[in-house]
């Protein structure tokens, strides 16, 4: 699933933060940490970005034919 343009409760804009909290949580930090620092305060813009499981690149490998 790709993350959406805007949470789906509130409507604050959140897509742009996605690739940042990615990273950061890669490196080590923790998730609640990172969503304090991007300003992510609701606890629906946060559950979007908890919830969230990047298969893109995994579906990108099946063909439709």
């Amino acid at each position: 699933m790709i993350i959406p343009i805007r949470c789906f409760s509130c409507g604050k804009p959140i897509a742009h933060l996605w690739e940042e909290f990615k990273k950061r949580v890669k490196e080590g930090e923790t998730p609640g940490k990172v969503l304090d620092e991007l300003g992510l305060e609701r606890y629906c813009c946060r559950a979007m970005f908890l919830g969230q499981e990047d298969f893109i690149e995994l579906v990108a490998k099946f063909n439709k034919s």
